[in-house]
């Protein structure tokens, strides 16, 4: 994730849904629980919500059904107006801008795929990803060369010119996929895209977004309910329940260190072993005696497993990706990841 100035910058945002909203927050006690300002007449679709996004980051923000996930990704691109807050996107405080200048902010900076695939029906697969080209008002030749491009990108070359219906689901996510990308988005908003799949094509799904993204390298804010999904995609997870956000951190820090018993709930039936890296438990050498080859940082403890249960030393050495020493990890804090701490 990039250190630079966040592509999305969201301050204390709130939306609230009610007879008279704005008036409400203004005059509503600090601290009011979700609970209480639905017992005022109010419904807290976001609550609060402090976060950043920075350039190339993938940030998965889950929740069970109601907890304000797509309430919030609406807010970022101003689907729905805030309550209280500020969004700034690319610096640009998005509830100063005029309908004019925020149409053009979404053509031009924002992609969005959501659930329902959205196809139009009597149209192509050609014809469905160079639509929002022709809204543009692209002409017909390069619509068509851009849309070629993406749908060789997202693997349906050779389909152009079949039509939605003669399509499995998961070609018809590629399409919703392909026809977000041909306006070649700087940030993407994903939400819950492959929640309709079933599980074969929706972990392949998975492995194309993830090449996508290893390739193209867009600011993403991807939706989901499923806590293997995230963990599996995101650089960083947002957790939220009625409307706050609970927990925003990596995936590492979710599953070892959860900051509320709803997070800690989340992360119970995961194998940690799974998911936390040896870079992760590294600590500082400061003088430690380390010896032997080292140990890959972006390996996980179960991808180290046999090497940890066989190895003698207290003390391994861990490495980066360019070979440099990081750290040095403790044997036995990682067996007790793998093996649990008994």
């Amino acid at each position: 994730m990039s250190t630079q100035t966040p592509v999305i910058r969201c301050r204390n945002v709130w939306k609230l849904f009610g007879a008279n909203p704005e008036q409400y927050l203004k005059t509503m006690p600090a601290g009011r629980s979700y609970e209480d300002i639905h017992a005022d007449g109010y419904i807290a679709g976001v609550k609060d919500v402090s976060v950043d996004v920075g350039r190339g980051e993938m940030l998965v923000i889950m929740g069970l059904s109601g907890s304000g996930k797509s309430t919030l990704v609406r807010c970022f691109s101003r689907l729905h107006d805030i309550t209280g807050g500020t969004i700034e996107v690319e610096g640009q405080d998005v509830m100063a801008l005029s309908e004019k200048e925020l149409i053009e902010l979404r053509r031009s900076k924002m992609g969005m795929v959501f659930q329902s695939f959205g196809l139009l029906p009597h149209r192509t697969v050609l014809d469905n990803v160079a639509f929002p080209l022709e809204m543009r008002g692209q002409n017909r030749h390069d619509r068509r060369e851009r849309a070629l491009e993406v749908i060789k990108l997202v693997g349906l070359e050779g389909r152009e010119d079949y039509f939605p219906r003669e399509l499995s689901g998961g070609q018809q996510q590629r399409v919703g996929i392909a026809r977000s990308l041909a306006i070649e988005p700087d940030i993407w908003f994903l939400d819950e895209p492959f929640s309709a799949l079933d599980p074969l094509i929706r972990r392949e799904m998975q492995d194309e977004f993830l090449r996508l993204q290893e390739m193209l390298g867009k600011t993403i804010v991807f939706i989901t309910h499923d806590f293997d999904e995230a963990l599996r995609l995101a650089d960083r997870i947002a957790i939220m329940k009625n409307g706050a956000i609970e927990q925003c951190d990596t995936p590492d820090q979710i599953v070892l260190k959860p900051r509320t018993p709803y997070v800690r709930k989340f992360t119970e039936e995961i194998e940690k072993s799974r998911v936390v890296h040896a870079g992760v438990l590294a600590k500082p050498i400061n003088g430690t005696a380390v010896e032997g080859d080292p140990v890959a940082g972006d390996l996980t403890i179960h991808q180290l497993a046999r090497q940890l249960v066989g190895d003698t030393r207290d003390n391994l050495p861990v490495a980066g990706k360019d070979g440099a020493l990081i750290g040095v990890l403790n044997r036995q804090t990682a067996l007790d990841v793998l093996l649990g701490d008994g």
